[in-house]
């Protein structure tokens, strides 16, 4: 039987799933906004809309996992739903955390230099949205292959970059408090992409058991 026969017993699970992913996706967005908007007095609304968009998010994984409990048969296994659901609202998680960071950087930093790597990760749960989406579709290792492919790319592709911005940072003469709060916030960077590699894996796994 196919995947998108599975799936279709009952769509809540879709629901919920996408629901998830488009929060991120939005969270990433919120970020993005942040950090231009960072020095001319916007950010508390802005950061007041990334918390209330792990907010909702926390709602969809919160009511994921009743519906699991709820539902006497699942369309795929159990595990599996709150895996996937729990890897999304993670992205949220340390995407929030991110923004707080930028927020309270201390004098002399130029948060200029991780511009590039916070539109990736909104570019990164872009291609999160895509993936989950095609659950509903009738995803198939043919037409999900390229989009988790591209995930890789982009995680790897990222921990070469922040590997460079470390290098920087380590070989410089900057203040401690600029050294300690580059690497933290390099750090969420990392965990940023990596949650939204996570979950291409996770979906990437649904597809090959169902396959």
């Amino acid at each position: 039987m196919s995947l998108f026969k599975i799936f279709n017993r009952d769509t809540q699970f879709f629901d919920l799933l996408e629901q998830g992913a488009a929060e991120a996706l939005n969270g990433a967005t919120c970020l993005r906004k942040l950090l231009d908007a960072l020095g001319n007095g916007a950010t508390e609304a802005l950061l007041a809309d990334l918390a209330q968009s792990r907010r909702k998010h926390k709602g969809a994984a919160n009511a994921t996992t009743h519906a699991i409990i709820a539902v006497f048969v699942t369309p795929i296994d159990r595990e599996d739903i709150e895996d996937l659901s729990g890897n999304l609202y993670r992205i949220s998680k340390t995407v929030e955390k991110l923004g707080e960071r930028l927020t309270i950087c201390p004098p002399g930093a130029n948060l200029s230099t991780v511009k590039k790597e916070v539109a990736n990760i909104e570019q990164a749960c872009a291609v999160v949205v895509e993936m989950v989406g095609r659950l509903r579709k009738g995803a198939t290792l043919a037409n999900i292959r390229d989009a988790h492919e591209r995930l890789q790319s982009m995680e790897g592709d990222a921990d070469k970059t922040l590997l460079e911005h470390l290098r920087e940072i380590y070989h410089s003469q900057q203040d401690a408090r600029l050294l300690i709060y580059w690497k933290d916030l390099y750090d969420l960077v990392e965990k940023s992409m990596d949650r939204c590699r996570d979950v291409g894996n996770s979906v990437f796994q649904i597809v090959l058991k169902n396959s």
